[in-house]
């Protein structure tokens, strides 16, 4: 069942990207909401679904052998949260910051094209926006290290 959820998953971003080529392609215009959301549900359900499999097929696991599962693999079943929560506030708070760069830095450019003088105080405001990255960073060395 984790092979096929897999494999949906793939197909699904396969068909997001291919639609988007030829919307390219043929010129088309609409809500750029709209589109996102209509290739992000799917994908995101499918992934959801891995991420279940995974847990469940954990779960079964520990429930019949435990012993087998960590000598088999090497790994406990709270390493792999450790390394999950790792990722995850690592990913997370780097998708927080390519937005809040995004937003800070085309307001930056645009202040600083009207008033050069100002171009100090506004990487000041990029730097804020780029330590989101850091500290989910030092949050990551923190749940592996401690």
């Amino acid at each position: 069942m984790l092979v096929l959820a897999t494999i949906l998953a793939v197909i699904v971003a396969g068909i997001t990207i291919e639609s988007g080529i030829s919307a390219l392609k043929s010129g088309k215009t609409g809500s750029i909401k709209k589109a996102i959301s209509f290739s992000v549900a799917p994908f995101s359900l499918a992934v959801v679904a891995i991420l279940g499999f995974i847990t469940f097929d954990m779960v079964a696991l520990a429930d019949s052998s435990t012993t087998e599962a960590v000598v088999s693999t090497g790994i406990s079943m709270g390493e792999g949260f450790k390394y999950l929560a790792a990722s995850l506030s690592t990913g997370l708070a780097t998708i927080g910051t390519g937005r809040a760069v995004g937003a800070v830095g085309s307001a930056a450019i645009g202040a600083v094209s009207e008033d050069p003088a100002i171009l100090g105080k506004t990487l000041i405001f990029v730097g804020m926006a780029e330590g989101i990255a850091i500290y989910g960073m030092i949050i990551s060395i923190l749940i592996l290290f401690v």
